[in-house]
């Protein structure tokens, strides 16, 4: 992750007492059953009356809080926001099932359902991205507008990267050591595959994103890595006929800015806005106006009725 600032969150109504958690502040989170699939783990702002709802969905190794933590009190002051855990990861469902997205995708429309915020702007990041396009895709009642950041319509685009990354994850997946070996990396070098330095963060947000990540099901979480190399929605991305923002981090290492504009580019109408840095930078300060804008064009939109 990236600098360690704490949000600040004057408008956060639900936030956990800061003896109770370590770590930012924090909207408090709840578990919620969803019928027929489970129970999944939520947190919730309700920010300003009447205000619309925006469904904040994380990516791959993260949960609903180590993703938006920067964007949680920002987004507070102008949506209502709901950021649940993806099944394998965090406090979210799990099951012996195969991880897919499609899952995911139909998760979060249980989760509207039960809420009963729909339909949503949904916000997705990194993996985020596939699940929120899925959403619209499988659930379009549910979906107002989307918001599309450091993310793409196909993840490993060449056929022979992505022959050669399913195959290393379909291995990693079959490694019973694997989950044991991730959630044993030293701090230093977590630390240091996320460019960050102990100035930047301090032990009580390292510890706090460590406890997060441990709570993962790693047999999952390398299935959705697997997942995600194999989903392409380039055959139809092109038909999403709600109001869309994609947010481009231009610095970013892990999914090719170019891949970020092509996705751009293939949905019609949809607009460009951008943010200076990489892949992590979600964990920053900086992250959560950039993102609020992003939210309030496309929620200007719907309310206009124009894409």
């Amino acid at each position: 992750m990236g600098s360690a600032a704490v949000v600040s969150a004057p408008k956060l109504s639900n936030v956990a007492h800061p003896a109770a958690v370590t770590g930012p502040n924090l909207p408090l989170g709840r578990r919620v059953e969803l019928p027929g699939r489970g129970t999944t783990f939520v947190r919730e702002v309700d920010g300003p009356p009447g205000a619309p709802t925006v469904l904040l969905l994380h990516g791959l190794l993260a949960s609903g809080g180590l993703n938006w933590f920067q964007a949680f009190g920002p987004m507070s002051e102008h949506f209502r926001v709901v950021a649940p855990d993806h099944r394998g990861h965090g406090r979210g469902l799990r099951t012996r099932s195969r991880f897919r997205l499609a899952d995911c995708a139909d998760d979060v429309a249980a989760l509207i359902d039960e809420l009963g915020t729909g339909p949503v702007i949904a916000a997705g990041y990194s993996m985020g991205g596939p699940i929120a396009q899925l959403l619209w895709k499988r659930h379009p009642d549910k979906v107002a507008g989307l918001v599309l950041c450091a993310t793409s319509d196909r993840f490993v685009p060449v056929q022979r990267e992505r022959l050669i990354f399913v195959t290393a994850m379909s291995a990693a997946i079959g490694t019973s050591r694997f989950g044991s070996l991730i959630t044993r990396l030293p701090v230093n070098a977590m630390r240091a595959r996320a460019g960050t330095s102990p100035r930047e963060r301090p032990d009580s947000l390292r510890a706090w994103a460590a406890a997060e990540m441990r709570r993962h099901d790693w047999r999952m979480v390398a299935e959705a890595a697997r997942a995600i190399g194999v989903y392409d929605s380039s055959s139809w991305i092109g038909d999403i006929d709600v109001p869309t923002t994609v947010l481009v981090t231009t610095e970013d290492k892990a999914i090719a800015p170019t891949e970020q504009m092509r996705l751009l580019l293939s949905i019609p109408e949809a607009e460009l806005r951008r943010i200076d840095d990489g892949h992590t930078v979600c964990a920053r300060a900086r992250f959560g106006p950039p993102m609020v804008e992003a939210c309030r064009s496309v929620a200007a939109r719907v309310s206009q009725g124009v894409r």
